[in-house]
């Protein structure tokens, strides 16, 4: 088993990796390799003012380790923000294990990552993510207890995604209720891209209200059993951006919103649970100038961690939904502050959330 760690002290802005964008004063970076079980993951540790660094371990068939650990880096960068924004003590961590969840992941291979966490002393707590599920967490727990997000027979929270789903439902009524006047979806055709756990809690809550669904997954029989279960439409060209659609929900992986496809989208909103769904943040500006509303991910998205983080702070069901249904209201009041200080969504929620960092670190040095 090989362990490696660099601190941020280490890492020259010269290097062709950690010179990258997406590396943004990270703590720690833990590189994870196991030959007898075929692990190689990642740990970003992005920023622990406010508290140990939080965030889901996603498994994922990388093209190359170069794109894993950029992931990482993405990943867990905003997950600094989603806590600081949704007022967690709570820093921003992510994992990222390379392989194929379906074929590769074995218990075995399980138990070996979660010695690397727990060999962290806590400063990372790790979850379900991508390609992970609760049973999964509970293996982890088998040798750490650095992990939430395990089952509630085994004494967790159970699967995140359900609340992950509430709360992006919360926070597109708030984008409606700043675009339209009035946050009924009703007759809102919505696509969904993306049919994941979250992608289906969050169509269960759409058809609720009364809206319009279509569907886009890149498992064609899961998305046709989907549209089966759920009576709704299942997108069936060549480009999903150029869809007629009022609200675009991506539910999948980031960056969708690119030079490539942020001219072809015509939505007027675009709230979803993917993380990192700008490509770069000079596309939330292109988003503004197009007069789309977008809900910035890393709070809207929050569902998740507030659910597995009522592990540590013992809330009941009813402080869980309390606090993802003030999703709404933080959303609401983000779009109007950018407006009024003409500024995008994106950049008004981070400063929000970097205010908070920098009032904690300022404490902590006093």
């Amino acid at each position: 088993m090989d362990l490696k760690v660099i601190s941020s002290k280490e890492l020259s802005k010269s290097d062709p990796v950690f010179g990258q964008i997406s590396f943004d004063n990270h703590e720690q970076i833990v590189f994870c390799h196991d030959k007898d079980t075929g692990l190689k993951a990642i740990i970003g540790i992005h920023n622990t003012v406010l508290g140990p660094a939080l965030g889901g371990t996603r498994m994922w068939n990388y093209d190359t380790e170069f794109e894993a650990l950029n992931d990482v880096l993405r990943l867990s960068r905003g997950m600094t923000f989603k806590s600081a924004i949704s007022g967690l003590n709570l820093g921003g961590g992510k994992a990222v294990i390379i392989g194929d969840a379906k074929t590769q992941k074995t218990p075995e291979l399980m138990r070996k990552f979660a010695g690397f966490v727990d060999s962290l002393g806590g400063k990372y707590i790790t979850a379900e993510d991508v390609g992970m599920t609760t049973n999964d967490m509970d293996i982890v727990r088998e040798v750490t207890s650095h992990v939430v997000g395990v089952s509630e027979e085994k004494g967790g929270s159970g699967n995140p995604s359900p609340n992950t789903a509430y709360g992006v439902f919360m926070g597109m009524k708030a984008a409606a209720k700043y675009k339209y006047g009035s946050d009924a979806l009703e007759g809102k055709s919505v696509l969904v891209q993306g049919v994941g756990n979250v992608g289906e809690a969050l169509i269960k809550h759409l058809l609720k209200e009364g809206a319009k669904v279509t569907i886009s997954d890149i498992h064609r029989a899961h998305s046709e059993a989907i549209a089966n279960t759920y009576k709704v439409d299942v997108y069936e060209g060549d480009d999903v951006y150029s869809h007629p659609m009022d609200i675009y929900a991506p539910c999948a992986l980031g960056a969708t919103i690119n030079d490539d496809t942020i001219n072809k989208i015509k939505a007027q909103i675009i709230a979803g649970s993917a993380n990192n769904q700008l490509a770069e943040e000079r596309h939330g500006q292109m988003l503004q100038e197009k007069g789309i509303v977008y809900a910035p991910d890393f709070l809207i998205n929050a569902g998740g961690i507030i659910h597995v983080y009522s592990e540590i702070e013992n809330w009941d069901k009813q402080e869980i939904k309390r606090k993802t249904e003030d999703i709404y209201n933080t959303t609401l009041e983000i779009l109007e502050r950018a407006a009024k200080n003409d500024v995008t969504p994106n950049a008004a929620a981070l400063k929000i959330a970097k205010e908070r960092i920098s009032k904690r670190d300022n404490e902590q040095l006093k």
